[in-house]
């Protein structure tokens, strides 16, 4: 297994991977969403990891350092996005990408690292073995209708 950043010619992987997300309308593999992946791609302080298997992109997370006045100005990072291809799970591959995310935003000294998971997700476990809490802050969503 090897992890690296994605780059612009991972779409296809990536897209696959996005695909797979969730079961909602809220992903189309067209050329808008790949011009959308070039620019978080582009993004300044925005990371996307993905862990190879056998030289195919198999997981994937986002993680965004967002810049801040508090906390002596450390950026706290934010990640999005993480998911393993159904065929590929549980071998790891999702932990990895999620480690390589967390220890780049202690490389860049953020003070804290977020993330949201659905409520009725199995996700939630897996987070925790990984070291977050829903112990000190409740994660909230406003949607644009």
């Amino acid at each position: 297994m090897t992890v690296r950043v994605l780059t612009e010619q991972d779409w296809p992987a990536a897209a696959r991977l996005y695909a797979q997300l969730n079961t909602k309308a809220s992903f189309v593999a067209d050329a808008e969403a790949q011009a959308n992946f070039a620019k978080v791609l582009r993004h300044d302080g925005t990371f996307v990891y993905g862990a190879l298997l056998n030289g195919e992109v198999q997981a994937m997370a986002t993680l965004h350092l967002m810049p801040n006045v508090t906390y002596g100005g450390r950026p706290y990072g934010l990640i999005e996005n993480v998911v393993s291809d159904k065929a590929a799970r549980g071998l790891g591959l999702a932990r990895a990408v999620m480690k390589a995310a967390i220890e780049e935003a202690w490389l860049a000294n953020a003070y804290k690292v977020m993330l949201l998971t659905g409520q009725q997700n199995e996700a939630v476990g897996f987070y925790e073995k990984m070291g977050f809490s829903s112990d000190e802050k409740i994660g909230m969503i406003l949607r644009r209708p």
